[in-house]
């Protein structure tokens, strides 16, 4: 039986998608936005699509507010819902940031919600009557899981994946699957079905970033209350950054990563990096709510004042680490900065954004700076150590079922996704060496030998750069080679000075370096203005409670050096 041709599957696909969305929640053609208009973030309040309660509904509340809300029986499930529902609706139109619309059966759900709180009297769980959003890698039952890819298309999933029946036992209700790069396997979110996702803030000059860019810019746009992503190469942490959001890598295992789709073998993640589950939202506290439920099943349920102190962040770290058990103690916090990767130099506006964060952070006295050199340390070669085993399983099984549909690969991946010879498991048991070796050797000279509590770094040796620009992935692949769980925060933007500074003079380190400094060509210069500036805070292995402690820290150091001026 010959496949169908992957142009025919895309034209059923959205035309699918478009028969999910209610004829009154499209955007009126005359009101659609031309190319040239970069920033659609205000289009949600001025459409008239929304009314002015489901604009406070969307606009006004964190997870946790708009849970007691509901539970207050302020708003009904149905209409907190039914808002979110119809503003995912106009983000996709403005940035094509969803695949599957699950409006009416998240309607449904939430009827059933509202139902079972006037019955009872009792929340089904702390999500209850949330919507929540889900990357589309995650199995949902009846609903398919293309991840991009045309001959994955119409093939919908068994079973629910564990993290999807936890969401449920919690009582959120899961509205839409989001969209993302082909095969997962890039950093800018664009395939051939439903086409590039757009940055919300300049969707002409910003990249969405990947491979969870749907979910960080619906996320941003208000869309959902919170949304799962995962990340195996920064997959969370850089759309986090580029749209102005909060994301957390916590470690692996922490959420289980079954019932994935990739369009891989099935097992073949093992055989490399193995992507962490986590949380996209616009808060840090938001991100911490997700981590609590995931973390404690249907504890709730046993007992509703159960503290968080018994669940996700007091796992073990390794016995051989000697390790302070929170970031507030008596003597000084110490936060190592380390400024660069080892392999490519921050340009510019990274490293006076860094250098204003370190001058905030200076300015209390129970706070301690310690710099860090990333190749004293050893840091420097984890990018190399990262790449060889993203190439482990060799890739020729995805891009047969890619081409299976005549599909040809998007522009990022069409030089960089060849089919290589699988590592043997000789060569396989030398990798896994070199990474037990280097993780030994890196938790002793920096959390040990430095006595940190904390790390800083930046998210990337770039500002945000256009779509299909991004540069060296090792800033944010070591933490997941590492398994140390990181998070990005927001720290301010850049500012037009920030362009002044120039690179002559700075010995090029390599490739990745060169490629890097040609994004500080005059050409891009401008287009940063404005644009996001985050940093990534890293704790050690089994530390989650304490890397998002230092996400809160952080954002209370900036609020207090007011952000503004970042």
């Amino acid at each position: 039986m010959i496949a169908a041709n992957w142009e025919t599957i895309r034209n059923r696909k959205l035309a699918e998608q478009r028969s999910q969305l209610r004829q009154e929640w499209l955007i009126p053609e005359s009101q659609l936005p031309s190319d040239n208009v970069s920033d659609v973030t205000d289009i949600p309040k001025t459409c008239g699509i929304l009314s002015s309660r489901e604009l406070k509904i969307t606009d006004s509340y964190d997870a946790r507010g708009l849970a007691e809300a509901i539970r207050a029986k302020i708003y009904t499930a149905v209409e907190v819902t039914a808002a979110f529902c119809k503003r995912a609706a106009i983000a996709n139109q403005l940035t094509s940031c969803l695949t599957e619309c699950l409006f009416d059966s998240a309607v449904a759900r939430a009827a059933f919600l509202d139902a079972h709180l006037d019955r009872t009297g009792q929340t089904l769980g702390p999500l209850h009557g949330l919507p929540i959003s889900v990357k589309d890698t995650f199995d949902i039952e009846g609903i398919d899981s293309s991840v991009g890819i045309s001959a994955l298309a119409f093939h919908p999933a068994q079973d629910n994946a564990p993290i999807i029946d936890t969401l449920l036992a919690a009582g959120a209700v899961i509205h839409c699957k989001t969209n993302v790069p082909q095969s997962m396997l890039a950093l800018d979110s664009v395939n051939n079905i439903f086409g590039r996702v757009l940055n919300p803030r300049n969707r002409r000059r910003w990249t969405a970033g990947g491979s969870s860019g749907g979910e960080a810019v619906l996320v941003a746009m208000k869309g959902s209350v919170m949304g799962v992503g995962t990340d195996v190469g920064g997959s969370i942490r850089i759309p986090a950054f580029v749209n102005g959001v909060v994301g957390f890598k916590p470690g692996k295992g922490r959420i289980s990563d079954k019932g994935l789709t990739t369009g891989q073998l099935p097992a073949a993640g093992k055989v490399g990096l193995e992507s962490c589950v986590g949380p996209i939202a616009c808060t840090i506290e938001d991100l911490g709510l997700f981590m609590e439920v995931v973390e404690h099943g249907r504890m709730w349920e046993v007992d509703p004042e159960v503290k968080a102190e018994e669940g996700w962040w007091t796992r073990s770290p390794d016995p051989a680490l000697p390790l302070r058990t929170k970031v507030q103690e008596e003597k000084p916090l110490r936060i190592g900065i380390l400024p660069s990767n080892g392999v490519t130099s921050p340009l510019p506006p990274v490293t006076s954004s860094l250098h204003r964060l370190t001058g905030l952070l200076q300015t209390h006295k129970d706070i301690q700076t310690i710099p860090l050199d990333p190749h004293t340390t050893a840091f420097s070669q984890c990018q190399s150590l990262s790449n060889k085993f993203f190439s482990a399983e060799g890739g020729a099984h995805l891009l047969s079922l890619i081409h299976s549909t005549s599909e040809p690969l998007i522009p990022w991946l069409s030089t960089r996704l060849r089919p290589k010879t699988p590592a043997t498991l000789t060569h396989f048991r030398a990798l896994l060496a070199q990474k037990s070796a280097l993780s030994t050797r890196l938790l002793r000279s920096i959390w040990v030998d430095h006595d940190i509590d904390l790390l800083i770094c930046p998210v990337a040796p770039h500002p945000v750069p256009p779509p299909d620009a991004w540069n060296a992935v090792g800033y944010t692949s070591a933490f997941v080679l590492l398994d140390w769980p990181a998070g990005v925060a927001q720290v301010g933007r850049v500012r037009r000075e920030d362009l002044q500074a120039e690179m002559e003079g700075k010995e090029v380190k390599g490739g990745w370096d060169r490629v890097n400094r040609g994004l500080w060509d005059e050409r891009f210069r401008e287009g940063y203005v404005g644009s996001w500036m985050a940093v990534q805070v890293v704790a050690p292995p089994g530390r989650e409670r304490r890397c998002w402690e230092g996400m809160k820290l952080l954002e209370r150091v900036v609020a207090g050096g007011e952000r503004a001026r970042l």
